[in-house]
């Protein structure tokens, strides 16, 4: 796909939460982000609006934690988004495993997904995080010049194994 069609990136994450201490001392404490600034949203359920930071921050690094009260824990159903993915350097991995150890946080534990590996760990709101790497890649298992040309399978996938929720 030529660069000049290619997404490079989205705006950054929205969610809604009900209790802000806890989610935001989730996302300080244990994912390391910083809080940036706040704000009123101006759509037809004004609620304020919490941002923040990882890295250098910028659209595509900001958390946005809106704040409604009245809503109950997260959960899955139709219309809802299973989970939010936060990058990380391969290197990084090893050392986010022991990070919600050392919190003594329940966590999916290591997940290879073939293209990359995972970490999940629902914040206190009940909202799924994903922690996952860029490598090894989507060029894996084809080269990158024809990467979405074609649909390729992981290797478990076929031989004739259904997916499972682990992989």
């Amino acid at each position: 796909m030529p660069t000049a069609m290619q997404i490079r990136g989205l705006g950054p994450i929205t969610m809604s939460v009900a209790d802000l201490a806890h989610s935001e001392a989730f996302a300080t404490e244990v994912m390391g982000m910083r809080r940036v600034r706040t704000y009123q949203s101006d759509d037809a359920a004004p609620a304020t609006v919490h941002v923040f930071a990882m890295g250098e921050g910028g659209p595509a690094a900001e958390l946005h934690m809106r704040v409604e009260p009245h809503l109950p824990r997260a959960r899955q159903g139709a219309g809802a988004v299973h989970h939010v993915a936060f990058r990380i350097p391969d290197a990084d991995y090893g050392a986010w495993v022991d990070r919600f150890d050392r919190y003594r946080l329940p966590s999916s534990g290591p997940v290879d997904r073939y293209y990359f590996r995972s970490l999940y760990i629902r914040e206190p709101g009940g909202i799924l995080y994903e922690i996952a790497t860029d490598g090894p890649g989507f060029d894996a298992d084809e080269p990158k010049e024809s990467l979405g040309e074609r649909l390729p399978c992981r290797p478990s996938w076929s031989r004739g194994a259904p997916p499972s929720s682990g992989g």
